[in-house]
């Protein structure tokens, strides 16, 4: 087994931010290390009112974390912030080590995990154009491309010598992700010509999304205690309860103070969530800092224009809750997705929520008429149905989406 990269990680506290949002902020710089392969072996930190905008941190405390890693033979230094170009160059220099910040870090893993075309055309593009800006005081950590961490994607070619390339490259991405996109908006627009009943699922990174896609579609979509596990969206059709068919899309985890180039850059992907009826937010309650998570997932939804969509949050990791739990969302569920009748309740619950926001109807089809009988059994939520001898027919009780183009064959 390979040994793993051994990484020393760099925080600045100011003085105003809240003890416990520092310690998570670093718990998770932690698990986003060791997702991407490293070892984390020292975490330095600093309070500091103002970051110096050359070094970032003070001479002393970068001498400091010189001598850690000359002792503990780390050859990686991850900060916690985003350094800017020239806070990159020198705090390299200084440590003689190759520096990367969270942002850097974070596209890596996406580097990694990606598996679709367009998937890894959408990191090399947020790489590139983090690269860019930051080519001069690059020289050593280039030299490594392929080996260790925050060197995955984009890579062989010398970048430092060559701006021109890189230029020319995000060009042809922009152009190749274009098209992609095009195709994906066709695929789309047949969706809603079909009048398909779309949910996307929602929630930061960790939270179980992908465990409850696969449990309730019976796919195999990546799944592992990892950040990040899922990059690519994946769309399968689910039954509820009732029988009512409706297509459930599994997204990627949303994480606070993700970079704005990868905000962009999964633009395609998140619209998959803009585009759907409605959302399942997967929170994990066992978290110690679930309500910021849930916090950034909505602002990031109010981001992408999906905040006015009606949203079921589903409270998951029940099983690891150790004290009464106060759910702050509405409406809402508490489960853990690896239990099959917690499975069977959310689909129960997302009918109850769409009771609320669709329209009600009460409906007679005459026993010759099966077609319409199966079309409205797929494309509303049936909650009664008796067959009448003597009227020779159905009398049907549901819910209906308001703009369903059936609703007019039988209100």
């Amino acid at each position: 087994m390979m040994e793993k990269e051994q990484v020393i990680l760099v925080a600045r506290q100011s003085p105003n931010e809240q003890e416990h949002r520092f310690t998570y902020s670093l718990e998770e710089l932690q698990s986003l290390t060791e997702t991407a392969g490293g070892e984390v072996c020292k975490i330095v930190t600093q309070k500091r009112d103002r970051v110096h905008p050359a070094t970032f941190l003070g001479e002393g405390k970068l001498e400091e974390i010189k001598q850690l890693a000359d002792e503990l033979n780390a050859n990686l230094i991850i900060f916690n912030d985003e350094l800017s170009p020239g806070q990159l160059r020198n705090i390299s220099d200084k440590l003689e080590r190759t520096v990367i910040d969270r942002s850097q870090l974070i596209l890596d893993i996406f580097a990694s995990r990606a598996r679709t075309k367009e998937g890894k055309l959408q990191v090399e593009l947020a790489q590139l154009q983090y690269l860019l800006p930051r080519l001069a005081g690059q020289g050593t950590a280039l030299s490594r491309l392929g080996g260790g961490i925050g060197t995955r994607g984009p890579g062989e070619t010398k970048l430092e010598t060559d701006r021109r390339h890189i230029q020319r490259r995000i060009d042809d991405i922009k152009k190749r992700l274009d098209a992609v996109v095009k195709q994906r908006e066709q695929y789309r627009k047949r969706r809603k010509e079909n009048r398909a009943f779309q949910m996307a699922i929602v929630g930061y990174t960790n939270a179980g999304k992908s465990t409850f896609f696969n449990r309730v579609t019976e796919s195999d979509s990546f799944e592992e205690n990892l950040l990040f596990a899922t990059l690519d969206p994946l769309t399968r059709q689910v039954t509820l309860p009732s029988g009512f068919k409706a297509l459930l899309s599994d997204t990627v985890g949303f994480i606070q103070d993700l970079p704005t180039s990868l905000i962009a850059a999964f633009r395609s992907t998140l619209e998959e969530v803009t585009e759907a009826d409605f959302i399942l937010h997967l929170v994990d309650s066992s978290h110690p800092d679930h309500v910021h998570q849930e916090r950034t997932v909505l602002s990031l939804l109010d981001e992408l224009g999906a905040g006015h969509l009606p949203v079921l949050t589903v409270y998951n990791k029940k099983d690891l809750l150790t004290k009464d739990f106060i759910p702050h969302a509405f409406p809402s569920i508490t489960v853990s997705v690896h239990d099959p009748i917690d499975i069977k309740r959310i689909l129960h619950k997302i009918e109850e929520v769409l009771y609320d926001e669709w329209q009600e109807f009460d409906v007679f089809i005459p026993a010759d008429e099966g077609k319409l009988l199966q079309e409205v059994k797929t494309s509303s939520i049936v909650t009664s149905l008796n067959f009448f001898e003597e009227k020779e027919g159905y009398a049907l009780h549901g819910y209906i989406h308001p703009e369903h183009p059936i609703k007019y064959k039988i209100l």
